[in-house]
């Protein structure tokens, strides 16, 4: 089967100057060659003696200084039997002519074209806000940039958005909740000048903003509440990390800061007990648990995962492409890979108490006793002993597999299962911490190995031991603990895995930053942190406001958030983006501070009803002449509801939740009816979608038909779908159901009024923000003749497009 390979794997250089007689290579030959050329790439490298995986022989093909016998022109220009593009739109008259100036004039080409012609990777300039005609249309420096450019496209920006449809659009972007009734009527009866810069200020200083925020970041670190693959077992302290994130963003940390923690918190000089908690943002990878998996391809798999992850994250850019040769199109090297590799193959996993306010005094005062029991009853059950020759023959498996099967057997199950398995093993007792002693001794007594299973008092007495072990815990107010990363002592060389493969070791490499971005003699993940955030760096600020005006426009200034390399789409805005990502950096990182520019712009107060002169010219309002209406994630859609009906349970932070599920939903998962799922309790079951327990092989079938990404990699920017188990949803999910009754009750006993129109404009602000049209009271009214019940109507609401949906 052939494939296509671009020309030249050519890279987007964003145009910044009028065009010059000459055409100019990244400016003007590359977008072409980037848009419109292919070449056949299978069996054969050439088609024709015209190949482009090799300079020299592009060179050849495209016979410089004389385009009347260039092969290159012959091929676009149809003269000869074979053309490009192989299919689709051939190149325009004006395209072929600028191809022959080209080549006529010698053929300019870079030597390090790629790199210098990929905009994302040159310096980050502070442009000047541009001139432009319509000035009384104008908030801030954002709105010339977007307003020069709709000048010149001679389009007009939309009017501003009603009040209404404003402070429900701006507290659903900022706090990913809707406004209250109250809060609109306060809203549209404050006619003093900076009503509105006060509703932003009052909205991210709410303590829901870092829930909304955390969300978008925990796609990026993929986060889940379980391991994966095939047992997929739960992950109980999870949850610390997004508590983590939450914290962060209602602190407005840095963002210079919140990158460094999270790479490398605990290299800090005395790390605090917060900056280790933030490295857990590498232990979300997915843990292989089989036993009949290689760990060393399962630790492979996980640092692949960590490189990809930071790449995408931080740099913006499909790193992971060259995890088995160098990246076809970026300017990225194998090599570049493998020293990024490097750093975190230097870290190991570590497991560390993380105790939450409240926690501590009764953990201190029940430990004394619970340690006195607990060794009480090691003792009183022979524990020490049998322990000490159940360690001794496991270590004896490790260091001579294959001379004893069972032994073996027992390893590899160990290992599976045991987070850190070798080196607790191999560590003496007295040097293990007071956690790893517990957790190993609790292995043994669940699994003794096996001579002692074939000692059946033996097992019986263990058997009675875990049952009051268990019991023990259970009583016990023990602390949170928090999965992070540190340093390990020992840490192993990194080879490039040739062709990515782990069994074959190619040259060894130090950690190193990517030879295409400035360098550094960065060695640790705290330098590769600080470089990062460095002034030198260009992609980190990009990527970061890039991202921040996606979750605020429902697309980003770069479409691709996830790849500002040759293959993403250039910026519809470069030099806003550059203007976002300078003030950005020069002003403390404040990622507070940017969403207070964007939200007081009048580019975001636009209104976003449909314009009949924007449907050919703009589909995807690349312009930003209006507003766009975005389908609200599914987190959000259940938040909503939960909102509007007086369900929601607002308490931040804290552990996952586990609300009502279809049945047999949570059976499908490994252990079937063992894994059953246990329904939280009380109000917690309706805290916001956020804390709901993210099962990677069963996810929460709500979340997932809303288009909640899977959480096996880094997700920078959600896909919308639309299909009728969405609709099904909302009829019938037991959330929307339990929704639409106590909506109706809000409505039967919170309305100003008792007259249906009373009640139905009460209905209409909780959900929608605003009252009832004519229309739409004329039409529930005859619905409410022949049904008579207020959940019907609710149900109605819960329902419609403008609920799902922040215009």
């Amino acid at each position: 089967m052939r494939r296509i390979l671009f020309i030249f794997g050519v890279l987007f250089l964003t145009p910044t100057a009028p065009a010059s007689p000459a055409p100019d290579f990244v400016r003007d030959i590359q977008p072409i060659f980037q848009k419109r050329c292919y070449v056949c790439h299978g069996p054969q490298l050439q088609l024709k003696g015209l190949r482009f995986d090799d300079r020299q022989a592009a060179m050849r093909a495209i016979a410089p200084g004389d385009s009347a016998h260039s092969l290159l022109i012959a091929m676009v220009a149809g003269s000869g039997a074979k053309f490009m593009p192989p299919s689709g739109p051939r190149l325009t008259a004006s395209e072929v002519a600028l191809l022959r100036a080209w080549i006529d004039l010698g053929a300019k080409w870079p030597d390090s074209a790629a790199k210098a012609g990929l905009w994302s990777l040159q310096a980050i300039q502070r442009p000047t806000p541009p001139a432009i005609r319509n000035r009384t249309w104008t908030n801030n420096a954002i709105d010339s940039f977007v307003l020069a450019r709709l000048e010149a496209e001679k389009v007009e920006p939309s009017p501003a958005a009603d009040p209404a449809t404003l402070i429900r659009r701006v507290s659903l972007d900022l706090t990913g909740l809707p406004p209250t009734p109250l809060e609109v009527e306060a809203f549209l009866a404050d006619h003093t000048a900076g009503a509105y810069e006060r509703l932003v200020d009052r909205l991210l200083d709410s303590p829901h903003y870092g829930e909304k925020w955390a969300r978008y970041w925990l796609d990026l670190a993929h986060y889940a509440d379980s391991d994966g693959y095939e047992k997929d077992l739960e992950r109980p302290w999870s949850w610390r990390y997004r508590q983590w994130v939450i914290d962060a963003f209602n602190r407005d940390m840095p963002y210079d800061q919140f990158t460094i923690a999270q790479i490398a918190g605990d290299e800090l000089p005395r790390p605090t007990l917060d900056q280790r908690v933030a490295t857990g943002f590498f232990r979300n990878t997915l843990t292989n648990r089989e036993g009949g998996v290689d760990r060393k391809e399962a630790d492979f798999d996980q640092l692949v995962d960590r490189t990809g992850t930071f790449s995408t994250v931080w740099l913006g850019l499909t790193v992971r492409c060259a995890q088995c040769h160098d990246h076809k199109y970026d300017p990225i090297k194998q090599k570049d890979f493998y020293q990024i590799l490097a750093y975190f193959n230097r870290a190991t996993e570590a497991d560390i108490d993380a105790a939450m306010p409240g926690e501590l005094g009764p953990y201190l005062e029940a430990k004394p006793g619970y340690d006195r029991h607990r060794a009480d009853l090691l003792n009183t059950y022979g524990v020490a002993q049998l322990q000490t020759e159940w360690e001794a023959a496991m270590l004896g498996a490790m260091n001579n597999p294959g001379k004893n099967l069972d032994w073996d057997f027992q390893v590899t199950a160990y290992r599976a299962i045991f987070d850190h398995a070798d080196r607790v093993m191999r560590k003496p007792p007295a040097q293990r911490t007071a956690q790893e002693r517990q957790r190993l001794t609790d292995y043994f007594v669940r699994s003794p190995g096996p001579v002692i299973g074939k000692q059946k008092d033996i097992t019986e007495k263990l058997k009675d031991l875990r049952t009051k072990l268990d019991a023990l815990d259970k009583g016990f107010p023990g602390l949170t603990e928090a999965y992070v990363i540190e340093d390990d002592p020992t840490p192993p060389a990194t080879h490039i895995a040739l062709r990515g493969d782990y069994r074959h070791e190619g040259p060894e490499v130090e950690p190193g930053t990517p030879s295409f971005l400035p360098p550094t003699p960065a060695k640790t993940r705290l330098a590769l942190a600080q470089w990062l955030v460095s002034p030198e760096n260009p992609l980190v600020a990009r990527v970061a406001v890039n991202r921040l005006w996606q979750e605020m426009f429902g697309r980003g200034i770069v479409a691709t958030a996830d790849d500002f390399g040759t293959q993403g789409e250039r910026p519809s805005h470069p030099e806003l983006l550059d203007y976002l990502a300078g003030e950005f950096r020069d002003h403390g990182w404040s990622t507070k501070r940017t969403l207070r520019e964007i939200a007081l712009s009048a580019t975001y107060r636009q209104s976003s009803e449909a314009r009949p002169d924007l449907e050919s010219k703009d589909p995807l309002n690349v312009l930003l002449a209006r507003q766009s209406r975005v389908r609200l994630p599914a987190e959000l859609i259940r938040d909503e509801a939960l909102a509007a009906s007086g369900l929601l349970d607002p308490q931040i932070g804290g552990r996952s939740i586990k609300p009502p599920q279809p049945s047999g939903v949570a059976e499908m998962r490994y252990g079937g009816k063992d894994k059953a799922w246990q329904e939280t309790s009380g109000p917690e079951r309706y805290r916001r979608g956020l804390y709901i327990h993210y099962q990677r092989t069963t996810p929460y079938p709500f979340l997932a038909n809303f288009d909640e990404p899977d959480s096996d990699i880094a997700c920078a920017r959600r896909r919308v779908s639309n299909t009728p188990l969405q609709s099904l949803n909302l009829l019938n999910d037991p959330v929307f159901f339990e929704a639409a009754g106590a909506l109706a009750w809000r409505v039967e006993h919170e309305a100003p009024g008792p007259s249906f129109d009373d009640r139905l404009n009460y209905a209409f602000e909780l959900c929608l923000g605003r009252k009832a049209s004519a229309g739409e009271k004329d039409r529930l009214a005859t619905y409410f003749h022949q049904q008579p019940d207020w959940v019907g109507i609710s149900r109605v609401l819960l329902n419609l497009d403008e609920f799902l949906t922040r215009e």
